[in-house]
């Protein structure tokens, strides 16, 4: 198993692109503290990001996994290359050919779409724990640790997600079609779901039961906008008639179907590799 994570990384590490994409998706997650510095005064108004509790205990686990989730294209860029240039450079065949097997290659693929997806939520981790030490006003042990399940939704999502983008590398061979066939999958699943929300059951909430099964929705509903659960936010939704009452909780039932979704992923990804003529 190391072996395999080894060869990946060392094929990741020696593609300059590759490399820089990687070091800006973390650095960019480093950033999400400098939203602590971001004040506005506007005569009596002031604006101060740090001080609306966007950092409290247990809030932080919510706020930082949603942000960080958002930056994942990053990443999604090197898995499909990772792809991509296994067919562009000939490195697949050769792996092939010095005795990697076809399920070993797409089990080298995995682990480490599953590291990054480690590396990822333990970064998280490590600085929500930092800012909120710094920032937040509970600091019980029994509050800072609580909530901890919006990191396992994120670790969820991560590999979910960076699963469906190995397998559309392999299915389009070409990082850029690969791409671009994720963003009209986005487009596709809007249409149903704004067909069903709109046209089909325009008073129920059916559309919603039936599109948690389409894969980005549900990678969507592990982790739902934090926004409105700030009291801020709350005091103005209340008094423009918006309800802000909804579950914030991570839903475990979107879990196992993106777990599901992971597992046919990586599944038909093998089954494509297997059937294909290299």
């Amino acid at each position: 198993m190391n072996r395999l994570i080894s060869i990946e990384l060392q094929k990741i590490w020696m593609n300059k692109a590759s490399r820089i994409l990687t070091l800006t998706y973390f650095i960019l997650l480093s950033f999400i503290a400098l939203i602590a510095s971001i004040k506005f005064d506007i005569g009596p108004f002031k604006f101060h990001l740090a001080e609306m509790g966007i950092f409290n205990f247990p809030f932080i686990w919510h706020f930082n996994t949603y942000v960080a989730a958002i930056l994942k294209l990053f990443l999604a860029i090197v898995i499909v290359s990772m792809m991509a240039n296994e067919y562009s450079y000939g490195t697949l065949k050769q792996n092939l050919i010095d005795g990697l097997s076809k399920k070993e290659f797409i089990l080298s693929k995995f682990l480490t779409v599953v590291l990054f997806s480690v590396i990822s939520t333990i970064f998280i981790f490590v600085m929500s724990l930092i800012l909120g030490l710094i920032f937040s006003s509970y600091t019980e042990l029994d509050i800072i640790f609580s909530d901890l399940d919006y990191l396992l939704a994120f670790f969820v999502k991560l590999t979910g997600f960076f699963s469906f983008c190995l397998f559309l590398g392999i299915l389009v061979k070409r990082s850029a079609f690969a791409l671009g066939f994720l963003l009209v999958w986005n487009i596709i699943e809007g249409i149903i779901r704004g067909f069903l929300a709109f046209k089909v059951f325009p008073d129920s909430n059916i559309d919603e039961k039936i599109t948690q099964f389409l894969p980005l929705e549900s990678m969507s509903n592990l982790i739902v906008n934090p926004g409105p659960r700030l009291s801020v936010i709350k005091n103005i939704g209340s008094q423009i008639g918006i309800n802000t009452d909804i579950d914030y909780s991570v839903s475990y039932s979107a879990i196992l179907i993106v777990l599901i979704w992971t597992f046919l992923f990586i599944y038909f990804s093998y089954k494509l590799l297997k059937n294909r003529d290299l």
